[in-house]
């Protein structure tokens, strides 16, 4: 391995270890701003938090959101008319898992344990058990519904261990030819998680 190679692992992992500390240290900022913050809780640094009234936002326990959400607690569109803006509570129940770039307007609850597609807009509370999707986010499907379904399709498979960018070029050469006739499932990576050794930070 060449000299300027090493060099560059050694920067990657020094980079990647602030990114961490900056993300621990943004979850301490906004609970100190008055913000619930659950445990377990998987909050990436492009989630956007509304700044001045983080402290109506509450996320519980277990939840985890998609890159690049949006969680507003208020509305300025009419403030040049008004002089007013629009403020409301934004509650995530604990379990909630919320999929990339969804964005979550004042005044909404989500139930606990639903499932929300990614791009959806959250314009109106959801209920608990459920997954939702689109714009405005309605319900699909129970939570039951949904996962009985993918049930029946792990238990035909095909299914790999969870892996990761470091895997073995067999093992994704195999992954890549099987995802190709069909959708497959990794296994293993919430178990991972829960024993320190998954790849996704959490707060605590």
């Amino acid at each position: 391995m060449k000299v300027i190679d090493v060099l560059l692992d050694i920067a990657s992992k020094v980079k990647s270890n602030l990114e961490r500390k900056r993300l621990e240290r943004r979850w301490i900022k906004l609970r100190q701003r008055g913000m619930r913050l659950g445990s377990d809780v998987w909050l990436p640094a492009s989630t956007w938090i509304d700044p001045d009234y983080c402290f109506l936002i509450s996320i519980g326990d277990h939840c985890g959101f998609g890159e690049e959400c949006l969680i507003l607690a208020h509305d300025a569109q009419m403030d040049e008319f008004l002089d007013a803006a629009r403020i409301g509570s934004v509650t995530i129940h604990e379990s909630c898992h919320i999929g990339a770039r969804t964005v979550i307007l004042p005044g909404v609850e989500i139930g606990p344990r639903t499932i929300v597609g990614a791009g959806s807009m959250i314009t109106r509370s959801l209920p608990p058990n459920s997954v939702c999707a689109g714009n405005p986010a309605r319900v699909l499907c129970s939570l039951d519904e949904y996962l009985e379904k993918h049930r029946k399709k792990v238990r035909l498979g095909p299914t790999f261990p969870c892996i990761t960018s470091e895997s073995l070029p067999e093992d994704r050469k195999l992954i890549v030819e099987s995802v190709g006739k069909k959708s497959a499932y990794v296994i293993g990576g919430r178990s991972a998680e829960l024993i320190g050794k998954g790849g996704t930070p959490r707060t605590p």
